[in-house]
């Protein structure tokens, strides 16, 4: 096994890993801009708000980009498993 294709395999890995976690990340830093912003202008200073629209705008992305993101990592484990011979050949 080359260094080049250890490298390409790890910065598959990670692409995937960013891929599958981006929209869930983007979702929770939207809300919690928006969150942030109600707090801001309306001067309430509870810590406990920000996590509740957090957790349900996830779960609801989570049901929304699951299949997407089953599908993506599925791919994933069966090119890593395809190629097995490759890794210890």
């Amino acid at each position: 096994m080359s260094s080049e294709f250890v490298i390409s395999l790890a910065e598959k890995a990670v692409y995937t890993t960013l891929m599958i976690c981006g929209p869930l990340l983007l979702i929770a830093l939207v809300i919690g801009l928006v969150v942030s912003i109600f707090q801001a202008t309306t001067q309430i200073q509870e810590q406990t708000l920000a996590f509740i629209p957090k957790i349900v705008a996830v779960l609801f992305g989570l049901i929304f980009f699951g299949p997407w993101m089953l599908t993506t990592i599925v791919s994933y484990a069966k090119d890593i498993f395809g190629n097995l011979n490759r890794f210890v050949g």
